[in-house]
């Protein structure tokens, strides 16, 4: 009798997640296991912002997917999903390969969203992938050069759109790293010029005001202009333009203003709600026994009105659920269904601050950076055990990892 085949398409939180949950729970030969990923490395997500100004080596955010499994028990496929057919349960590849299937998880992550504003998909920097944040980097060491030879204030002027959590943790890191970019570089610290851009009326709207008084006050002390209740109307590789007529030269925009599904699941035949692939109770693709979706590009509702947002706490829920269901589906047995439980948020402010709410307690300073850290080193403890906190923290490959970054 064959083994059941298990199709795992991406690498990212739920997807790592669910392929190391299956290898502890599945028996020996009781299933063969597939995970496919575009890249031949896992990312940390939640980390991206230090990718952008190389606070942190290219290992400790990009670790080697083989390194992470157990590769007698999980074969590992580097390529790019370009279609599923799920009449026939095979996973296209754009090598030209074709992978067949029993049981699928469509944990494929997210794209930007631009929200139809000219010029942010052509001229803005993206935090999506370690590929596009490294193109930050690459896009500030350029700036760098072509200021000595013009010294156009634009080109030091970086501006980071979005207040939420992904951008006031960009900003965070602008601080932190500027000063020894600027020593490397010959450039003066007082040139340089940061903007956060955010529409509602205040940077993280949807915490406590103490914590937004924290991140405004943060802000201003260290020379941070902040921007509010001001919408985006156009960039271009020269400025951002504003509402009000507000215009800011720049050759630098940072965008962290929104996320949606991955587009590649429209392709797929399955259901499609809000960009997305809606889900049952148990994780299973509405309509279907066999394929599962978690994470960014999977819509499980919470109720009639609401959806779980795109984050990594829901995709890291998830999974050992999703695995715990994927092998109830092998023995016939009675899946579960998934519960969400929200454990609190936590960002941070560079290395020293953070801000964050978890329960009822407001954490902010030197201890909501800390409690980011213990969230961090938790998740690569459940990654790889302890060993893998300390050689990401000790004894990580400093080789940068290769990339064709964004000029």
């Amino acid at each position: 009798m064959n083994k059941p085949k298990i199709v795992i398409l991406g690498g990212g939180y739920g997807g790592i997640i669910t392929t190391k949950r299956l290898e502890k729970l599945l028996k020996t030969n009781e299933a063969e296991v597939t995970l496919i990923n575009k890249h031949g490395y896992h990312y940390l997500t939640t980390q991206l912002h230090k990718v952008g100004v190389a606070t942190a080596v290219d290992r400790q955010i990009a670790i080697a997917i083989p390194q992470l499994i157990d590769q007698r028990k999980t074969y590992f496929i580097q390529d790019e999903v370009s279609l599923v057919d799920i009449n026939n349960k095979e996973v296209k590849l754009a090598s030209g390969k074709t992978v067949e299937y029993d049981y699928l998880l469509v944990a494929l992550g997210f794209e930007v969203e631009t929200f139809g504003i000219p010029g942010i998909k052509e001229h803005a920097f993206e935090i999506r992938s370690f590929r596009s944040s490294k193109a930050i980097y690459h896009q500030i060491l350029k700036q760098f050069e072509l200021y000595k030879q013009d010294h156009d204030p634009a080109r030091l002027t970086f501006v980071v759109a979005g207040g939420g959590f992904t951008g006031i943790e960009m900003v965070g890191e602008f601080i932190d790293a500027m000063p020894k970019l600027c020593t490397q570089h010959g450039i003066p610290l007082k040139d340089i010029k940061i903007v956060a851009v955010e529409a509602a009326p205040s940077v993280i709207p949807f915490f406590p005001k103490q914590s937004v008084e924290y991140t405004t006050h943060f802000f201003e002390k260290n020379h941070i202009e902040l921007i509010t209740s001001k919408k985006i109307l156009e960039c271009t590789a020269e400025k951002l333009l504003l509402e009000n007529g507000i215009e800011i030269p720049t050759r630098t925009v940072i965008w962290s203003c929104g996320v949606k599904g991955n587009s590649i699941v429209e392709k797929f035949g399955l259901q499609i709600e809000k960009g997305k692939i809606p889900v049952d109770p148990h994780l299973r693709v509405r309509g279907m026994s066999n394929i599962f979706s978690i994470g960014d590009c999977s819509l499980f509702r919470k109720n009639e009105n609401s959806a779980l947002p795109p984050t990594a706490q829901v995709a890291l829920q998830q999974a050992p659920v999703c695995a715990k269901n994927i092998v109830a589906s092998i023995r016939g047995e009675e899946l579960k269904i998934f519960e969400y439980h929200h454990k609190g948020s936590v960002a941070s402010l560079g290395n020293w601050a953070g801000v964050g709410l978890v329960g009822k307690v407001r954490l902010s300073g030197l201890i909501g950076a800390f409690m980011k850290q213990v969230i961090e080193a938790r998740y690569l403890f459940n990654l790889g055990g302890l060993s893998l906190i300390v050689k990401q923290h000790f004894g990580v490959d400093r080789e940068p990892v290769k990339v064709t970054a964004k000029e």
